[in-house]
């Protein structure tokens, strides 16, 4: 069943009980009576599947703090098994708070995966992961490539799987902020978006609805042929230069939410996911360049 079954009043409903929604390999319970987020759900997640009742990974709240501030500063907090791992935000901020708290629960707990910070895309059996710093356009170029072809993995987190070095799909709502958010709406004009949250630690915040398509392959793992790291430059051309192996494992590792705490076992996976794969820089300023270029990336033997 999926979540666009729920009409908006049932959906409000499971929500205030607890919403089993299956995301990739985790199933995330989610409870709240906040109506923004529940509009988020439904506007984001309609193609997403409920998951059975009986088990979840990760069971999360969001509501507004049970003190006297709530009534003259609205705010929300966002708990995970009964603990508020972060600070309140404001009331207006719950569904992007929601969005990074189930980032947050996973990067922290989900160490059967070795977790890197990076988008990852998959197109005819490959799979691209995007390691990159905030502001250089990662999920920018994340967001394009999937509206053109490319199957979402992920836009915050890679997953490769210890057991073989695959990658396991997380495809959730791609996150865009500032200026990338306009550029993305003129770029697919009928992209579905979230309504924009203003105001926040990252500015301006709005979350792009992944395909269907992604969201039904989800359970499909990909193998790694490339990693890119991306970097937007106004009015730069889009240029690919090679990586070596070992600066490109370097700059994995420095982007690894928990390589040192698998020890042996994250130098492992890490090395064998370099092996399969060919490392580069990108620059670029115009999307339909940059998605030739991804379009035309060499399979490597």
């Amino acid at each position: 069943m999926k979540l666009s079954a729920l009409s908006r009043s049932e959906l409000s409903l499971r929500l205030r009980h607890g919403l089993p929604l299956r995301t990739g390999a985790f199933t995330f319970r989610v409870k709240t009576c906040i109506p923004s987020v529940a509009h988020g759900l439904s506007l984001l997640y309609a193609d997403y599947p409920l998951a059975a009742e009986e088990f979840s990974d990760f069971h999360v709240t969001l509501a507004s703090p049970p003190t006297l501030r709530r009534w003259f500063k609205s705010q929300v907090t966002f708990r995970f098994d009964g603990m508020a791992p972060f600070a309140p935000l404001p009331y207006t901020q719950a569904f992007p708070m929601l969005e990074w708290g189930l980032n947050w629960c996973v990067s922290n707990h989900a160490n059967n995966y070795l977790i890197i910070h990076a988008a990852v895309v998959e197109k005819n059996g490959y799979a691209a992961i995007l390691p990159a710093p905030p502001g250089s356009g990662k999920s920018t170029l994340c967001a394009a490539l999937t509206l053109r072809g490319w199957r979402l993995l992920s836009d915050e987190l890679t997953l490769i799987r210890l057991s073989d070095g695959l990658i396991e799909p997380l495809p959730r709502p791609i996150s865009l902020k500032n200026a990338s958010i306009g550029v993305i709406k003129r770029f697919a004009p009928a992209a579905v978006f979230s309504p924009e949250v203003r105001d926040t630690v990252k500015g301006t915040v709005a979350h792009m609805k992944p395909g269907a398509d992604s969201v039904r392959r989800a359970a499909l793992p990909a193998r790694a042929a490339w990693i890119v790291f991306p970097k937007y430059e106004a009015g730069a051309p889009s240029v690919l230069d090679t990586v070596t192996p070992a600066r490109a494992f370097m700059r994995l590792a420095d982007n690894a939410f928990n390589y040192s705490l698998l020890g042996q076992q994250g130098f492992h996976t890490l090395a064998g996911v370099m092996d399969g794969t060919a490392a580069y820089d990108f620059t670029y300023s115009v999307l339909d360049e940059a998605i030739q270029v991804f379009d035309a990336l060499p399979v490597p033997a």
